[in-house]
């Protein structure tokens, strides 16, 4: 008889912020997500991938394995979990209630944390290093505080996963590592991970009319205190699109005289 082995990947859709408008914030400080375009998060797209490779690593021991993704905001947002089932997930969820709305990073790592635990069980969480939205990095490895288990971070490549253990290297500062963790673990996975796998035309046949479960708050059992603004100490003050224009040019001749009266010039400036 089969075990089962299973695989959860946190993904976020994210407002896409190459187009941020006016509009772009409301009155409280929190954003306003309809008023932007909505994009699958990078990082977490490579999350995926690196879930996908894990699993076809552990169905080798003859294991029933399945990678679920959950993903937490308003229900357009079942479209990201759409597309994680057009390129190889299992299965998947959203997470939403309007007493989620304007959660920080700690609110959020909350209400995923809970999802999470109401699976019953997971042996290992995927996860993008960070959200585009947001880049604070923080959602992940409070997630794997919240659940109690250990975190890989950085992750850019899955060397070998069991179901008890699973390797990993991972970025630093100044080169790479490699780091080894008994399961269940949290893994947050870097920007320069692989690309995720395509979409399966096969798939999208498939799964395009797949109903996507919606939980809400009341879903998850949780401390309604910790949700939403309640929950969260974090607040937006203002959000800015800053556009680097060029307002004047300088040419200067490209001889001792020339790069000379630059640096006097920088020099004036204080920016040297």
């Amino acid at each position: 008889m089969k075990k089962e082995f299973q695989i959860v990947v946190l993904a976020k859709q994210v407002p896409d912020t190459k187009n941020v408008g006016k509009d772009a914030m409301n009155a409280d400080g929190t954003i306003n997500r309809a008023a932007l375009p909505a994009i699958f998060n990078p990082d977490d797209m490579k999350a995926l991938e690196m879930a996908l490779m894990c699993r076809d690593m552990i169905k080798k021991e003859n294991i029933d394995v399945k990678v679920t993704v959950i993903t937490m905001g308003p229900p357009r947002a079942s479209e990201i979990v759409r597309e994680a089932l057009y390129r190889g997930a299992d299965n998947g969820m959203v997470i939403s209630d309007k007493r989620f709305a304007g959660s920080d990073t700690l609110a959020t790592s909350y209400a995923l944390a809970m999802a999470i635990k109401k699976l019953g069980h997971y042996d290992i969480v995927f996860t993008g290093r960070q959200a585009i939205d947001g880049d604070t990095a923080q959602v992940g490895p409070q997630t794997a505080e919240k659940l109690g288990v250990p975190q890989i971070t950085y992750a850019d490549e899955i060397i070998a996963a069991a179901t008890d253990k699973i390797r990993l290297k991972r970025v630093l500062q100044h080169g790479t590592e490699v780091v080894e963790t008994q399961l269940p673990a949290l893994v947050t996975v870097h920007g320069n991970a692989h690309d995720c796998r395509s979409r399966h035309a096969h798939l999208v046949i498939k799964r395009k009319n797949t109903e996507i479960p919606m939980w809400t708050a009341d879903d998850i059992n949780p401390d309604f205190e910790r949700l939403g603004l309640k929950g969260s100490p974090t607040k937006v003050k203002n959000i800015e699109n800053v556009v680097l224009t060029k307002k004047e040019s300088i040419t200067i001749n490209s001889d001792d005289e020339g790069i000379k009266g630059l640096i006097e010039d920088l020099t004036a400036s204080h920016i040297f």
